[in-house]
């Protein structure tokens, strides 16, 4: 499937692939899954490619996340089918970024968010700058951090990602670095020039030299400062003993647990729960067919569709959850989100 929303050709030795909608942040469209995912198979199989460059048009974003105005529209439709459709595309493109026989290099300047983690967080170079903002969102809206995410912040050490997915944290370079989120940290200022040295190479070798070269410092980490008391607050079994600990832990703390509040109840116990249970997966395909289960049932849930509603449609952020608090919601009454879909699982063949 073809699209003008992404730029893909080859240039010299490499597939150069560029996200090209700068008036929306680059969200990411079934049809540009489709475009990048038909070209990463070309890629990997012509002999003449030794690695992929994946960018985004414009200076303010990456890649903002997917488009949550069309999941919206089709929610609202009851169209199920379309929903599963572009899901399966999108979790299969990220498991073939993770495996990509390749190098794939992701240029994640500006705001790289959701889906935009996924085309990106899963690659083998991935280059953050002063400008980046790193985020899963999705509890904010009534869903759950996927696109891979529950693996790539369930492997955090210090419960630092779950305090990152329950907060719907905007991280920093530095912050990307320190849980293995990115690798280089490269001034944007920079990002033309390392572009044309990246496809001047001709052998795969030179590259994390070439990105080294480039690579500075990126200053401290304000998550890793705060480290301590994220490690023992989360380490809790219910969200609402979290709570209670993290009110009791200092400002910061404090202000943390505020903002869990605000968020979906029960979008933040499923998050809680699933990474936490990619801790127990250990790797990215099951992780992946587990998201894919919880996010087909819960695009159906009121609360993704008030969610979107208050943050995308009338943007009064205002959501109306419900269940309205966390206390409402216990274990039990999740199950059926984690529950086999049958024939209609996530496959990768």
């Amino acid at each position: 499937m073809s699209t003008n929303d992404v730029l893909i050709r080859p240039v010299g030795s490499w597939g150069h692939i560029t996200l090209n909608r700068p008036r929306a942040l680059n969200a990411l469209s079934y049809p540009m899954c489709c475009a990048i995912d038909d070209a990463l198979a070309t890629f990997a199989s012509d002999p003449a490619i030794i690695g992929v460059l994946i960018d985004g048009e414009g200076e303010r974003g990456f890649c903002a996340g997917g488009d949550i105005r069309a999941l919206y529209d089709a929610a609202r439709d009851g169209n199920v089918d379309a929903i599963a459709t572009f899901f399966a595309r999108e979790y299969r493109l990220n498991a073939r970024i993770a495996s990509f026989p390749k190098p794939y290099v992701a240029l994640m300047d500006g705001i790289t968010m959701g889906g935009g983690v996924g085309l990106s967080a899963h690659g083998s170079h991935r280059v953050v700058t002063e400008r980046t903002t790193l985020a899963m969102p999705e509890v904010g809206i009534g869903f759950i951090p996927d696109v891979g995410a529950s693996h790539l912040l369930g492997r955090a050490p210090d419960n630092l990602g779950i305090h990152v997915a329950l907060t719907a944290m905007r991280l920093t370079a530095a912050d990307a670095l320190a849980i293995d989120l990115a690798d280089y940290h490269v001034a944007s200022a920079s990002l033309d020039q390392l572009r044309r040295d990246l496809l001047e190479i001709t052998h795969p070798g030179e590259i994390g030299a070439l990105l080294r070269r480039y690579a500075m410092p990126p200053g401290p980490s304000a998550l890793i400062a705060q480290t301590s008391w994220i490690a023992q607050c989360y380490a809790f079994e219910a969200i609402t003993d979290i709570l209670k600990a993290l009110r009791a832990s200092g400002p910061a703390a404090s202000e943390a647990a505020s903002i869990i509040t605000r968020q979906s109840p029960t979008s933040v116990n499923l998050a809680l729960r699933v990474l936490r249970e990619a801790r127990r997966l250990g790797s990215l395909e099951p992780c992946l067919a587990l998201e894919y289960r919880i996010a087909l049932r819960r695009v159906r849930s009121h609360d993704f569709i008030e969610g979107i509603r208050a943050a995308v449609v009338d943007k009064d952020r205002n959501p109306q959850w419900n269940p309205k608090g966390l206390s409402e919601i216990d274990d039990a009454a999740l199950d059926g989100y984690f529950a086999s879909l049958g024939t209609g699982e996530l496959r990768f063949d």
